[in-house]
């Protein structure tokens, strides 16, 4: 019988991000990623790490659970998926910045964008960077 393992599943990893975009996606979507990753980076201040084995994620915070336990996760994290690039980004705060930056979807925590071409990168980057500032703000009380 297989035992539960202890602990949050995604963890940071000491894989490599630029090998990670480049067999995750291609041409316009490596493009994409990669901006995505150099807005993470430029809203944090922090080098960009893989979380798992398909997100990549800047930064950490504390989460904590209605039950008590607490663990690590990126301030702000996406992970290029083939529909979509789904963020990690605490949007929900953020209502204000989220109508300014263009064609998206929501579910439940996430943003999902199709193509940085359907969006205002300005817009979007505003948001990552509020989204980053408001959950380190949260962490540190």
């Amino acid at each position: 019988m297989a035992t539960r393992q202890k602990g949050p599943k995604t963890q940071a990893t000491a894989a490599s991000v630029p090998a990670f975009l480049a067999k995750a996606a291609s041409g316009a979507r490596l493009a994409d990623a990669r901006a995505l990753v150099a807005m993470m980076e430029k809203a944090t201040g922090t080098p960009a790490v893989m979380w798992g084995n398909a997100i990549i994620g800047c930064d950490t915070y504390t989460i904590r659970y209605a039950d008590g336990r607490e663990t690590p996760w990126p301030l702000v994290a996406f992970s290029p998926r083939a529909s979509a690039f789904v963020l990690y980004i605490g949007w929900k705060k953020h209502a204000g910045l989220l109508k300014r930056i263009g064609k998206h979807k929501t579910a439940g925590g996430c943003l999902h964008i199709k193509s940085l071409s359907d969006v205002d990168e300005a817009a979007l980057q505003e948001l990552v960077t509020a989204a980053a500032k408001s959950r380190k703000a949260a962490s540190t009380k």
